[in-house]
Order: C-alpha cells, then sequence, then structure tokens
C-alpha cells in the first residue's frame, strides 16, 4: 500500500517594487511617460514634500509619505519596509533619481539590509530630464560641447574636494552647471566657487541663473562670471558657467560645438585648409603626436612642450617614448571618423 503525500502549497511571493522614479524639472507635461505609469502602479508613493506636491494630481488613493529635506536614508528606508511588506512602492525624486536623487542613497540602504538582484524585491530606475537640462533648454544651448555637473552642498562632500574640483573643472574649460549653489544657511559657497573660476576664466564668462525651470515661480536671469554670486541664487537654482568660447545672443546662451575649427562658415561651410570633412581634426590625437614628436625632434624639451600645451610632464614623456607609427597615421587618414 502505497501513500501518498501532497507536496506542501508555495504561498504566492509577497514581495513589492521599489520604483525609483525621476519625475523631471517638475511640470506633469516634461514627466515620462513611464514615470506616470510608475506613479500609476504604486501603491505607496514616496518623497520629499516639495516633489509630493508636484505629482499632487496622480496621488489619488495613494498612501503617500512625505519626508523632509534631510531625511533620504528615512525614505529609502521607509520604500525597503513597504516593499517587503509586498507594495509597490515609487519613490520620487525631481530631475533624474541617478542624478543627486535617490537612487544612490536607495543602492546604499538596499545593500546595507543584504538585497541583491536576485531579491524578491525588484528596483526599477525610471529616468527623467534632471535639472541641467531643464535649465540649458529654457537659456539656449549651452551644453552643446564638454560639460560637467558640480553640487555646493556641503553637507555630506568635504569643501577641500569640492574645491579642488571646481578648479580642475575651470581650468579644464568645461562648461559647468552648479547644483544647490546657495541656501539660508550655506551662503559662501557660491563666493568661493566664483573666486575658483575666476582663477582660470575672463570676468565676462556668461553665466545663466535659472530658479524653478519649468514650474510656477520660474526665473532666468543672464549675467557675467564676475556678478554670478549678486545675482538671486537659492536651493532651487541651477547656475550654467559657460566655457571660453560661450556666448549670449538674442537672449540665448550657445557653446559652440567646434564646427568653425573645420569649416569656414563665412564661406558658405567650406573646408578649411588642411582639414577634411568626416576626419579628425589636423590637431586632434594623432596629428598632434606627429607634431609633439617633430617640435621635439627640433629640439623643443619634454618640459617646454608641456608647459606649451598645459599637459602633465609625465603624460608628455611617456608619449614621447611610443612615437606614432607611420602606418597608423596614413590608416587614420584614410579611414577618418564621423565625430
Amino acid at each position: 500500500m502505497t501513500t501518498e503525500i501532497d507536496s506542501p502549497e508555495v504561498a504566492p511571493s509577497t514581495a513589492g517594487k521599489i520604483m525609483l522614479v525621476g519625475i523631471g524639472p517638475g511640470s506633469q507635461a516634461h514627466m515620462t511617460a513611464r514615470a506616470r505609469e510608475a506613479i500609476a502602479e504604486a501603491d505607496v508613493v514616496i518623497g520629499y514634500v516639495t516633489y509630493i506636491k508636484l505629482v499632487a494630481e496622480l496621488l489619488e488613493g495613494k498612501e503617500v509619505v512625505r519626508k523632509g529635506m534631510t531625511e533620504e536614508l528615512d525614505r529609502a528606508v521607509s520604500a525597503l519596509e513597504a516593499a517587503r511588506a509586498g507594495k509597490k512602492v515609487a519613490l520620487i525624486s525631481s530631475g533624474d533619481a541617478g542624478v543627486y536623487g535617490m537612487a544612490g542613497p536607495t543602492f546604499e540602504v538596499l545593500f546595507q539590509a543584504g538585497w541583491t538582484p536576485d531579491d524578491e524585491v525588484k528596483v526599477e530606475i525610471v529616468p527623467g530630464a534632471s535639472a541641467l537640462n531643464a535649465c540649458a533648454a529654457l537659456v539656449g544651448a549651452p551644453l552643446t560641447h564638454d560639460f560637467c555637473a558640480i553640487s555646493l552642498s556641503d553637507l555630506l562632500t568635504p569643501w577641500p574636494v569640492i574645491a579642488r574640483r571646481l578648479d580642475a573643472v575651470a581650468s579644464a574649460d568645461f562648461v559647468v552647471a552648479l547644483y544647490n549653489p546657495k541656501s539660508g544657511r550655506r551662503t559662501r559657497q557660491i563666493v568661493e566657487a566664483q573666486r575658483l573660476f575666476l582663477r582660470h576664466r575672463r570676468a565676462d564668462t556668461p553665466v545663466a541663473i535659472v530658479k524653478s525651470a519649468y514650474r510656477r515661480r520660474e526665473r532666468i536671469e543672464f549675467t557675467t562670471l564676475d556678478r554670478m554670486a549678486e545675482a538671486d541664487i537659492g536651493m532651487l537654482t541651477t547656475v550654467l558657467i559657460g566655457n571660453s568660447h560661450t556666448f549670449v545672443r538674442h537672449g540665448l546662451m550657445v557653446t559652440p560645438r567646434g564646427y568653425a575649427n573645420k569649416y569656414d562658415l563665412d564661406a558658405g561651410g567650406d573646408t578649411r585648409e588642411g582639414e577634411k570633412p568626416g576626419r579628425s581634426l589636423s590637431t586632434g590625437l594623432l596629428g598632434w603626436l606627429d607634431t609633439l614628436q617633430a617640435e621635439h625632434a627640433a629640439g623643443e624639451s619634454a618640459e617646454a612642450l608641456a608647459l606649451r600645451h598645459r599637459l602633465p610632464l609625465d603624460y608628455i614623456v611617456s608619449t614621447l617614448a611610443e612615437p606614432v607609427a607611420a602606418a597608423e597615421l596614413a590608416e587614420a587618414a584614410a579611414t577618418g571618423d564621423e565625430a
């Protein structure tokens, strides 16, 4: 006689999901479709009180958890607890969740709790337009060339670290977006940033100051680097500092991509002498390496070359030690690139 033993019933998983939602600059017209869907799917919506207000029309029937400005880790812990209880959670950030948003602190909390991507609690990051994108769109095209973002908040980052970054990007001629430039208690950081930039940039370098982009109290001001710290700047402001080629014309801030280096725009876009359409500049990497070797062979020291090109001496020395083969130059000239 055989006895049949029923297998124990496996209870369905009750684990939920955390959706790290970037809601964009604040206007619902600039929120992605997926961000809207994620909030609609959520049982719980967690966020800083100001961000909750920006999506208030989408929260009917939701459990809403409002947190203060410095309670980022509490928000992440609350999201994990709700997801462990089987709920779908929309943890919202303004802009993009991964740019000074809630994605980073949430993963820190998750990893501390032993979470892995194989965990029953699933995590989705829903991207959104960051403040630098929104502000750039309002003032023209300031980010067309290389740029970076630096936060002036020293609540979690030591000031010497911030200062070194400011000095480095100022000397490297990046267009820079300054986040968290000033608050009621942090008033000197923007002055120190201005001082560091003026070591490397012209006083008349264009600066755009955008407050509450695409929100009810939006305000845009154009100024210059030497006047920047005098402007109306607060925590809802993003400051865009141009590079040495950025200009303002007809109320629009524009950073050229560099087409004038290769094409004569005054002559109908003809290619400049020595340049080829679709190929790297004659002063591109391989052309520069060839010139560097020729200058060194003509008697210029590595120290002089480093000073002239404003590059580290050890980089120049190691570069001179690896001459570019003629075949490599010929191949590059034959193939070219489109960048």
